[in-house]
């Protein structure tokens, strides 16, 4: 076991462990996959790059379609592949959604980058 744990990057804690390959904060409970060197999640500028299920960089304000049909909560039904969605934001989302939009018919919700392609 190492003695040289990183802290955890959403509360600075230094009572992190590891669980397989990810590291763990007992305080916050964040989960998060140790940096190894390499910069795969980081542009030049140290911003996040994110990628559509094609490997396609995605910015602000781009129009991506749906590649696959989706489940809704809340609405007898999802929404179908090959939909369109226009001028997308890029967040720091929850649960891997990393994309802020507006669907015509259901509304402001997020979408996961690995269900969109770029259009």
């Amino acid at each position: 076991m190492s003695e040289n744990l990183p802290p955890c990057p959403r509360c600075s804690s230094e009572y992190t462990y590891e669980m397989n390959a990810l590291m763990v904060c007992p305080e916050c409970g964040n989960e998060w996959v140790p940096a190894e060197g390499g910069a795969d999640e980081t542009g030049a500028a140290g911003e996040r790059v994110i990628k559509d299920s094609v490997g396609n960089v995605l910015s602000d304000g781009d129009t991506v379609t749906v590649v696959k049909a989706l489940k809704v909560k809340g609405s007898p039904s999802g929404i179908k592949a090959g939909t369109k969605v226009r001028n997308i934001r890029l967040v720091d989302g929850v649960d891997g959604h990393d994309i802020d939009c507006r669907i015509e018919g259901f509304g402001p919700m997020q979408l996961k980058s690995s269900v969109v392609k770029k259009a």
